[in-house]
């Protein structure tokens, strides 16, 4: 019995892993497919069309109290995190907010306890520390500046997404099919991304062909179908291995900046993957070998 739940735990850790190796195209698709200087209306196309059609597909609204859960979720998992994630974006160097968002795992262990009521093991506690020295070793370079507000900003991201992850398991108990779950979400935190994009970004006059297969990509692919992955994950894992598999996202980044854009790869850089592809594989132990 033991082994069949470890391998199904492995599978279940396997299938989830596929939505942030899917975000870590994130940086290589905007920067090669969209339309420059417009990350809010990136965010924003990216999150509300496909929520939409999400939960027109599945025309399931949520009752009662789910209005306000899902409302909360959508801020918390999209709508604020995505903004925060722009202005650490405007603010500090990529490897700078990448390292500060890995502080997330960290997070949601603080929170798993009065939320959630369990108690983390201290090899959770490693392997999130050890997450994040990877990440900065992986993306951090040696003319990375600081900025106070770009750290609060950054530290806030992680924060929202450390929270959205911790309730998202909380709530796990929802009547409502994931892809509804998930459509609701993107709908509330579109909305909430809409008017900073309409206020803060001149509207784009001329789309290429190009533009529309980025976009296309980050909505199906990097929105509508991870979200639903990382939420179905969420439902079946520890949050702390859930968080501590997004840090797959800067190794698949550095990857493929490897192996698209022909970026160069450092001694330190492998060390911090290797790391990180610890951290991940530590943090993805059963509670009772972890003891």
């Amino acid at each position: 019995m033991h082994e069949d739940n470890s391998r199904h735990t492995l599978r279940t850790s396997l299938i989830t892993a596929i939505a942030p190796c899917i975000w870590g195209s994130t940086y290589l698709v905007t920067t090669q497919m969209l339309p420059p200087n417009h990350p809010l209306t990136a965010a924003l196309l990216r999150v509300l069309p496909i929520g939409v059609i999400m939960i027109a597909v599945q025309r399931r609204a949520p009752e009662g109290h789910w209005w306000g859960r899902l409302l909360f979720l959508g801020l918390l998992n999209i709508g604020v995190f995505q903004a925060l994630l722009f202005i650490a974006a405007y603010r500090l160097p990529g490897g700078v907010a990448a390292t500060v968002i890995a502080t997330q795992p960290l997070g949601v262990i603080l929170l798993s306890r009065p939320l959630l009521g369990s108690r983390p093991v201290r090899l959770a506690w490693i392997a999130a520390a050890i997450g994040v020295v990877g990440v900065a070793l992986l993306v951090l370079t040696p003319a990375a500046r600081l900025d106070g507000v770009g750290i609060a900003a950054a530290l806030s991201g992680a924060v929202c997404m450390a929270l959205g992850t911790v309730l998202t398991k909380r709530w796990a108990a929802t009547p409502l099919p994931i892809a509804s779950f998930t459509g609701w979400q993107l709908v509330f935190g579109g909305l909430f991304l809409l008017p900073f994009a309409l206020l803060f970004e001149e509207p784009i006059t001329h789309l290429t062909a190009m533009n529309v297969m980025g976009y296309a990509y980050l909505g199906i692919f990097g929105t509508g179908i991870t979200y639903m992955i990382f939420f179905w994950g969420i439902r079946r894992l520890q949050p702390s291995a859930v968080s501590l598999l997004g840090l797959l996202s800067p190794v698949m980044a550095t990857l493929l900046g490897f192996l698209v854009l022909g970026q160069r790869l450092t001694p330190l850089q492998l060390l911090g993957g290797g790391l990180v592809l610890w951290s991940i594989w530590a943090g993805q132990q059963p509670a009772s070998e972890r003891r």
